[in-house]
């Protein structure tokens, strides 16, 4: 017993001595590094700080990568963040986990600024079971393969390469189980688009990834491929993104690897960076050119993307529209918003360019109504539109259909950690690194997709309802108000009203 207690210690007391040892080695080498980092700033001639405060000014950099974190989680209110506040995402990823989205006490929403939306509820609401579904909206009437979609919200588009090849399998099964559409995004069509055997619109940015030949221009064969593929429904030709208006899309050549080049039609590792216009296209009649080229190849309704500027463009577009006839008019537009999001582009853009959908969108309706084009173009709008606010907002103002991105992203477990274009995407989904994309399952992801599409068109559902009609479709501008800058509200009927059909 004595032996074995005495040994007990004396193990105890070289463990003890090591421990010290170690302490002491740490305390050197700290000590050293200090030393090294104190000479280093002090030599070196890039950074003011560092020169006058060696050592302690480093932490500058340090609390500067930590601050959008720290501000995200403990010091930014419910209604403070951009681009997506906490309350915001806090109910779809509520939504996405089929968790009780109800809320108590009151609202967190200032009722009184400028530009809020307010609807209008009716004194006899309709009883919950005359609700009835959206009928399906035509697309492409003078089409060979006209397309009938249902639902009236579905993804936007998000490009393989840019989005992590698990988040766009969980999209493309969440889509089928949901009954929406996926957009391609400008990436190509990739074999994890097609894994849920959903609905898909492909997208053609001005590089043509996917119906490429060698040099950029468009290969037809390729195109007319694309055409006979039962699940690609519409194409959709993007003139320019709301986040990045006038450049191109963005895919830095460290996500550029074999099967994204293969699938887009360009070299491995290298910057994928798409032209700021279609060569093609440099005014309206090209534009209708060749909306009339993929419409002829494919067989499928065709229609383009952009983000407002001038809207007096939108009045010479018709114009050439209406000189050729109608059945030249594109089966749809998508109109894209100045607060869109994308992975990567820069700032100025993203800041300062282009229309907000809050302007541009009443825009696009009156001048499409006016000209007599409203039923023969489908209007489809998108940006920062994740709640069923925004969508029945929209609908109220005209718009056909609803797209999103980041909601759909936000579905899929998007932190908001704003870290798209840099490889490091925490949750998995807009990065190429296995390790990271380890924690996204795609099974489960694809059931928060679809839940999250479920409530969102639930929530619009409550709102129409409340608002006196049976279906989200039935909605228009008087069922809405805004706030003026009085602090009292007007109806958006009255704020933008329709105009009269031009007479031809």
């Amino acid at each position: 017993m004595a032996e074995s207690a005495w040994f007990n210690s004396h193990s105890l007391l070289i463990f003890g001595q090591w421990l010290a040892a170690a302490f002491v080695l740490l305390i050197i080498v700290a000590l050293v590094s200090i030393g090294v980092m104190y000479v280093v700033d002090k030599i070196q001639v890039r950074h003011t700080i560092r020169r006058n405060y060696p050592v302690v000014g480093r932490f500058r950099y340090i609390f500067e990568r930590m601050g959008e974190f720290m501000r995200q989680y403990f010091f930014a209110m419910d209604r403070e963040e951009m681009p997506f506040n906490r309350a915001q995402r806090s109910w779809v990823y509520r939504a996405a986990k089929n968790a009780d989205r109800n809320v108590a006490f009151g609202s967190t929403r200032d009722l009184t600024r400028t530009g809020t939306i307010i609807f209008s509820n009716a004194p006899y609401p309709p009883l919950a079971e005359q609700s009835v579904k959206p009928e399906p909206v035509e697309i492409g009437p003078y089409c060979n393969t006209p397309y009938y979609p249902r639902s009236y919200f579905h993804i936007s588009g998000m490009s393989y390469g840019a989005l992590s090849p698990v988040a766009i399998k969980a999209l493309s099964n969440g889509a089928a189980k949901a009954g929406c559409w996926l957009n391609t995004g400008e990436g190509g069509l990739s074999p994890y688009h097609l894994s849920g055997h959903c609905d898909i619109v492909f997208q053609m940015g001005t590089a043509k990834f996917g119906v490429r030949t060698k040099d950029g221009k468009l290969d037809e064969s390729r195109l007319a491929e694309l055409g006979r593929h039962d699940n690609v429904r519409m194409f959709e030709i993007k003139l320019s993104q709301g986040a990045k208006p006038g450049k191109g899309g963005i895919l830095p050549g460290l996500k550029v690897n074999a099967e994204i080049a293969q699938i887009r039609g360009i070299e491995e590792g290298k910057d994928a960076i798409s032209p700021n216009r279609h060569l093609e296209i440099s005014n309206n009649e090209e534009l209708l050119d060749f909306i009339a080229r993929v419409r002829d190849v494919t067989g499928k309704p065709t229609g383009f993307k952009f983000v407002m500027g001038d809207p007096s463009w939108i009045d010479e577009l018709t114009d050439a529209i209406l000189n050729r006839g109608e059945q030249a008019a594109p089966d749809f537009i998508t109109l894209d918003s100045a607060d869109g999001g994308t992975g990567a582009a820069p700032q100025p853009l993203i800041d300062y360019v282009g229309l907000k959908l809050s302007e541009s969108l009443p825009i696009l309706i009156d001048k499409l109504t006016e000209a007599g084009l409203k039923d023969r173009v489908k209007v489809i709008c998108s940006g920062k539109m994740i709640s069923p606010a925004d969508v029945a907002w929209a609908i109220a103002m005209g718009a056909d259909f609803v797209v999103s991105a980041r909601g759909f992203m936000f579905s899929l477990g998007c932190i908001q950690a704003m870290q798209c274009n840099k490889n490091t995407c925490p949750t998995g989904v807009t990065t190429d690194n296995p390790k990271l994309q380890k924690g996204l399952d795609p099974t489960d992801k694809a059931e928060r997709v679809a839940n999250y599409h479920k409530y969102l068109e639930y929530g619009v559902n409550i709102i129409a309802h409340s608002c006196g009609v049976t279906d989200p479709r039935q909605l228009n501008r008087r069922h809405a108000r805004v706030i003026k800058p009085d602090g009292e509200s007007i109806s958006l009927a009255d704020r933008y009203p329709l105009p009269p059909a031009r007479r031809r």
